[in-house]
């Protein structure tokens, strides 16, 4: 559509007031703009869409068409602004989320619920995926924002710290006391047992092969599993000793179906939060979520 919107607007106008003086006093334009206008869309369509009579502007055939089809586009316009000025007065909108399923059970759902409640009309999509591919998705702007291991470059990402996560390796006490029958150094608990790790393309275990490589530590035959809840789960039943992060296995410490495995290792502690383009936050749902953070932040309320 190479004419302005506003020619089909004032061609409606003056179809309904048969007259151009009348039709420029309801849009406060000049009759002569309105003469131009409409002279200029008849070049434009290559036909005729009036006739002057003495009883006033009456539509030609052409012009009667236009009409009723202009009518309906600029109704069906119409009532997307008034649906668009509705959700906006309802808080609606569209939230798109990327975390790692252990991120978004263990961080993100408690943290939504609270959200949620204050903004029940933004709709929320969740992307469970691991945290490189959380961030090939806010890479590609597949999504809005995504809960991730603070990463080791930023690029155009903004980057805010939720909570600082410490990695440690537990088991029951019955593996280690079985180890200490087998006549395991406490030393040796971490290279000589059934060691369960993430798979190597987490960065949870990236993160933790690259401490073991400082240390010079060689691990040989490491169990990788799938996610972090299966790893717990493994060592609950005995078959070995798990790297996991210490926060989420606290029920399970406290109920001392896991101990923390004595060892001389001390994996760094890291960060985790919440990542995101700049130029996202023109989603005004995006923006009600990093303000509603904020806020529950600077409230020392736990997250």
């Amino acid at each position: 559509m190479k004419e302005p919107l506003s020619s089909y607007r004032i061609f409606l106008e003056v179809a309904r007031q048969k007259s151009m003086s009348k039709a420029a006093n309801n849009l406060y334009i000049s009759q002569p703009a309105i003469s131009k206008s409409i002279q200029k869309l008849e070049e434009h369509l290559e036909t005729t869409l009036f006739l002057r009579t003495p009883k006033g502007l009456t539509l030609t055939d052409d012009g009667q068409l236009l009409y009723r089809q202009a009518t309906v586009a600029f109704q069906a316009l119409d009532g997307v602004e008034s649906e668009l000025k509705h959700r906006n007065e309802l808080g609606m909108g569209l939230l798109k989320i990327g975390a790692s399923s252990t991120l978004c059970k263990y961080l993100l759902l408690p943290y939504l619920q609270d959200f949620i409640a204050a903004y029940p009309n933004i709709k929320i999509s969740i992307t469970c995926q691991a945290t490189h591919e959380t961030l090939k998705l806010l890479e590609d702007d597949q999504i809005d924002i995504g809960l991730v291991g603070e990463p080791s470059f930023s690029k155009d990402l903004t980057f805010q710290t939720l909570k600082q996560i410490q990695d440690t390796f537990v088991a029951t006490q019955s593996y280690l006391d079985n180890l200490d029958r087998l006549g395991v150094k406490k030393e040796d608990y971490i290279t000589s047992s059934n060691l369960m790790l993430l798979d190597k393309k987490n960065m949870t275990r990236q993160h933790i092969d690259a401490y073991l490589e400082r240390k010079h530590i060689e691990i040989k035959d490491a169990i990788d599993v799938s996610n972090l809840d299966l790893l717990i789960e493994f060592s609950k039943v005995g078959v070995g000793i798990a790297c996991v992060i210490r926060d989420f296995v606290s029920h399970e410490l406290m109920k001392h179906e896991l101990v923390e495995v004595p060892t001389s290792l001390h994996i760094p502690p890291r960060n985790v939060g919440l990542a995101y383009k700049n130029h996202r936050l023109q989603n005004p749902a995006l923006e009600k979520f990093i303000s509603f953070y904020n806020k529950r932040k600077k409230s020392d309320l736990p997250v």
